[in-house]
């Protein structure tokens, strides 16, 4: 039993369990904005478009069984959002990240002055001139 609470307090320490808790309760609070967004803003609009219907009220009565389809219609149209909002995030994060690794993997050569080039080139000239005059020497 303790073996088993030690465990749990290692789990419950590390940062992926509260930034998990914290992306929970985020979440949460912005599905009920898109909720409030869609059903106060989008769909009355889209409802004033296609003639003043009131997407909410949308049902079929079938032997005396109502089917609410409507409202299923802008649980969609709450979940597209939201999905959406959640893709830009994730592109948004992404974008930051990979111009992180791409400024750590691409270290720019250093410039080399013109005096250096010129003292690289000089000493290239001198090696195949002591090569040169070593292979007459052994000739």
């Amino acid at each position: 039993m303790k073996n088993m609470i030690k465990e749990f307090k290692t789990f419950i320490s590390r940062g992926n369990v509260v930034d998990l808790a914290v992306g929970v309760v985020v979440g949460g609070a912005f599905s009920k904005i898109v909720t409030s967004l869609v059903d106060n803003i989008i769909m009355p609009i889209v409802g004033i478009l296609i003639g003043g219907i009131d997407f909410t009220r949308l049902s079929l009565t079938i032997f005396d069984v109502q089917i609410q389809f409507g409202l299923f219609l802008q649980n969609i149209v709450d979940f597209l959002i939201i999905a959406l909002c959640i893709f830009m995030v994730i592109k948004l994060i992404n974008k930051f990240i990979h111009k992180k690794e791409e400024k750590k993997e691409e270290p720019k050569p250093p410039v080399k002055s013109d005096e250096v080039i010129l003292l690289e080139e000089i000493r290239d000239l001198l090696k195949k001139e002591t090569r040169k005059t070593t292979k007459k020497a052994t000739k």
